[in-house]
């Protein structure tokens, strides 16, 4: 059976009064959710800890953004499994295309996080999808099947979940026409030894297009950065055909 995740990455956005903020006015919108629908917070390492203890007996749980491979050392910046299971963390993003375009990611060291994020009992959140111009090349599904196939080495895909973002309409307004993000998703599903893994779309979802979204067969939850930094948009998506 294959899980519903709606899970917001507020990204580098948030101060922990901001983030209180958002909580209080958030938390409400959740007594009519279904609680087949798994809603996670990814945000930012400052206010980690503080969100976990804020989140205490509530039904969101929460992600990091990053993971370091090493349990611990010179890696200033950086921040290892032990640190993020200690304050109560359930998800970590992986791969992100920021992480891969601003910060040198590769697939080899998103697959070094990935096997962290699962040595540590977390689950990680993996990114995979293409740019405009390898879209307009047609390396779209060469390129996504790449990715997967550097990343997956040893990863246990019991324990996994994915997200397909096309980089060309993270954050743009771009959104992937949903009939499309499904074909990318079932290609990517195709690629797995475990059919059941929750795959995610993200890439500009908002209020007005989840509903079709979360309609498609393939499409088992969004990604969401923007339009999770509101407590109104965000509430609308983790109630999808609902509202």
């Amino acid at each position: 059976m294959r899980k519903i995740i709606i899970a917001g990455n507020w990204k580098m956005h948030k101060t922990q009064s901001e983030s209180l903020e958002f909580l209080q006015a958030f938390l409400p919108h959740l007594e009519d959710t279904p609680e087949t629908r798994e809603i996670v917070l990814c945000v930012p390492f400052t206010s980690l800890h503080f969100m976990s203890k804020n989140l205490h007996g509530s039904r969101v749980k929460l992600g990091a953004q990053n993971i370091h491979w090493a349990e611990q050392g010179a890696f200033t910046g950086e921040v290892s499994g032990a640190m993020l299971t200690e304050i109560g963390i359930n998800y970590v993003i992986v791969g992100h295309s920021e992480r891969r375009q601003y910060f040198g990611e590769t697939d080899e060291t998103v697959n070094s996080r990935l096997l962290a994020t699962q040595k540590h009992g977390l689950t990680p959140i993996l990114c995979v999808g293409e740019s405009k111009a390898q879209r307009d090349a047609g390396e779209t599904e060469n390129i996504i099947i790449n990715q997967l196939q550097k990343a997956l080495v040893n990863v246990d895909q019991n324990n996994l979940v994915i997200a397909y973002e096309p980089i060309w309409a993270i954050g743009t307004g771009d959104t992937c026409e949903a009939t499309e993000a499904n074909r990318v998703i079932a290609i990517i599903r195709s690629q797995l030894s475990n059919k059941n893994v929750t795959i995610q779309y993200g890439g500009s979802v908002n209020p007005k297009n989840v509903d079709e979204i979360m309609a498609q067969s393939d499409i088992d939850g969004a990604l969401v950065g923007g339009a999770s930094l509101e407590a109104s948009s965000f509430s609308r998506l983790v109630n999808y055909n609902l509202i």
